[in-house]
């Protein structure tokens, strides 16, 4: 899976630089992402890329958020484009998940968490 990783204070912003997160490649987002989740508990999702989602995909974002729940971390997820937001609300994962319009936004919404 190709994707960037750039901290921000105690946030890592992790830029995903597919068009598509599905069935082909869910299995390896899950297992690349491993070791971030496993170093930083504040990570912003940068879906600016991704053009199309479905349920595997979403489901490994999923399994991103239940880790950091665990962990007492937390999981932003920013400039979605609309094909993918329509997805996202379909399955009501904006009522678990915070969606934001920029990176600076997703970071910032940290803060506001105690």
């Amino acid at each position: 899976m190709e994707f960037t990783v750039t901290n921000t204070g105690n946030v890592a912003v992790v830029e995903v630089h597919v068009e598509e997160l599905d069935a082909s490649n869910a299995d390896d987002f899950r297992h690349d992402m491993d070791p971030v989740l496993h170093a930083q508990s504040r990570i912003v999702l940068d879906l600016n890329r991704v053009q199309f989602a479905d349920s595997r995909g979403c489901g490994a974002i999923l399994s991103c958020l239940k880790y950091l729940s665990g962990v007492s971390g937390d999981l932003k997820i920013c400039r979605v484009n609309k094909p993918v937001l329509t997805v996202f609300e379909l399955i009501r994962l904006h009522r678990i998940c915070e969606i934001l319009p920029d990176v600076d936004d997703a970071v910032k919404a940290f803060a506001k968490v105690k």
